[in-house]
């Protein structure tokens, strides 16, 4: 007997396609960024890279006054002290029903406050719609490259704008 697909997970798992892309190239990059010194060994960097959270937040669309519980993924690749990309991918359940994806840069402005922008595109029912996040993220550190990240964004969309808020919960490597 064949299992039904639940339609959002068919639609987080094709959204996810291309993040999945910008990470493999950011890790690419990031391998290739460590040159190899004149005796062959490979230099590396004191502080990790990377960062991977899980976001658990709300969902809230003012002009429908709904507010759905949203789980999520945050990957973030640091640049430099002041500038990381990334990709993040939410999915929003109940009335809400909606799979966002968006390719970001959050620049850090003062230990750990930061903030995020960037362009996306937001999955409800069987529509496409572009979307744009402008937020803020204030990461504690808790030790071992743990951290804890409550925040709040503004997604601008063509469907219709949404706020989201909540704590990331991650690990840098």
């Amino acid at each position: 007997m064949r299992r039904a697909v639940h339609k959002p997970f068919v639609r987080t798992i094709t959204a996810v396609r291309p993040a999945l892309g910008l990470v493999a190239a950011l890790l690419a990059g990031h391998a290739h960024a460590h040159a190899a010194k004149a005796d062959g060994a490979y230099t590396s960097d004191a502080e990790p890279r990377h960062h991977l959270s899980v976001v658990v937040a709300g969902t809230h669309i003012d002009a429908a006054d709904e507010t759905a519980f949203t789980l999520g993924l945050d990957y973030e690749y640091q640049v430099s002290e002041n500038l990381g990309v990334g990709t993040v991918v939410e999915q929003a359940f109940g009335a809400v029903d909606s799979t966002t994806v968006l390719a970001v840069a959050d620049i850090h402005l003062w230990r750990g406050l930061a903030v995020q922008v960037g362009p996306g595109v937001e999955f409800v029912d069987d529509s496409e719609f572009a979307l744009g996040r402008l937020g803020a993220v204030y990461e504690f550190e808790l030790g071992d490259h743990l951290t804890a990240a409550p925040q709040m964004h503004y997604d601008m969309s063509e469907g219709e704008d949404a706020v989201v808020f909540g704590v990331a919960v991650g690990r840098a490597f």
